[in-house]
C-alpha cells in the first residue's frame, strides 16, 4: 500500500512541476527548461513500477519472490503468464509513449530518442523504489518500436530465436538488445539519435544483467 500511495503522490506532484516548468519554458521561449520538463516526464513515466503494483494488488511482494526483479519475467513466476503479459505490455508502453509524443509535437530529432532513453533509465532506477528497478528490457523494446519499428521487430525475432534455443530469458534479452545497433544499420536507419539510444540501452541492459551473467558463467541461470 505504501508503494501505491508513494506513486500517486509523487506522480501528482511531479506532473504539477513538469507542467509549470513546461509552461514557463513556452512563455519565455526557454528551450532548455522545456527540454528538461519533457525528459523529466519521460523518466517519471518509466519509473512507475508496474510489476510491483500489479503483484501488490494480488497480495504478492514481487521483490521477495523468485529473482526479486520487478519485470515481466519474475511476474510470470509469481502470478502466471497472463499478468506477465500485461506487465510486459505496460512496460513497453512506458517506453513508446514518450517517443511518440515527442516525435509528434516537437521538431528536434534528438528528443524522441532521449525521451525513450529517459524512460528506460526510469524503469531501471525507479524513484519510487529508492533507485532500484528492473532491467529495462521491455521499456527498451517499446521505445525501440516507436523509434525504428522494423529493427526493433528484428530484435524481437532475435529474442525468440535465442530463447527457443536456450530457454533462458536473459540470453534472449541480451542478444536482442546487442543486435539493435546492427539492425539499425542493416535497415539504413542508423541516425545519430537512434544509434545513441541503441548503444546506451545495450550498455545499460547488459550492466543490469550482471547478476544473470554471473549465474550464466556458473551454469546456474534460471530456465523457462
Amino acid at each position: 500500500m505504501a508503494v501505491v500511495v508513494a506513486v500517486v503522490v509523487v506522480v501528482v506532484v511531479a506532473v504539477v512541476v513538469v507542467v509549470v516548468v513546461a509552461v514557463v519554458g513556452l512563455i519565455y521561449d526557454a528551450r532548455p527548461m522545456l527540454t528538461f520538463a519533457v525528459l523529466l516526464a519521460a523518466f517519471l513515466v518509466g519509473s512507475i513500477p508496474t510489476g510491483v503494483l500489479v503483484a501488490r494488488s494480488r497480495g504478492v511482494d514481487l521483490r521477495r519472490v523468485g529473482s526479486g526483479n520487478i519485470g515481466a519475467t519474475n511476474v510470470g513466476r509469481a502470478l502466471g503468464k497472463k499478468w506477465a503479459t500485461f506487465v510486459l505490455m505496460v512496460d513497453a508502453g512506458k517506453g513508446a509513449l514518450p517517443v511518440l509524443v515527442l516525435d509528434r509535437y516537437l521538431s528536434d530529432p534528438w528528443l524522441p530518442a532521449l525521451g525513450g532513453l529517459a524512460a528506460v533509465l526510469g524503469q531501471a532506477f525507479s524513484i519510487f523504489l529508492r533507485g532500484r528497478g528492473g532491467k529495462g528490457v521491455a521499456t527498451s523494446l517499446g521505445a525501440g518500436l516507436a523509434l525504428a519499428p522494423l529493427p526493433a521487430l528484428a530484435c524481437l525475432g532475435t529474442f525468440v530465436v535465442f530463447f527457443a534455443a536456450f530457454r533462458i530469458v536473459s540470453i534472449g534479452s541480451l542478444a536482442a538488445v546487442t543486435c539493435f545497433p546492427l539492425f539499425l544499420w542493416l535497415f539504413h536507419l542508423a541516425t545519430a539519435p537512434r544509434l545513441t539510444f541503441a548503444l546506451a540501452v545495450a550498455v545499460l541492459v547488459t550492466v543490469r544483467h550482471r547478476a544473470n551473467l554471473g549465474r550464466l558463467a556458473r551454469g546456474e541461470e534460471h530456465r523457462a
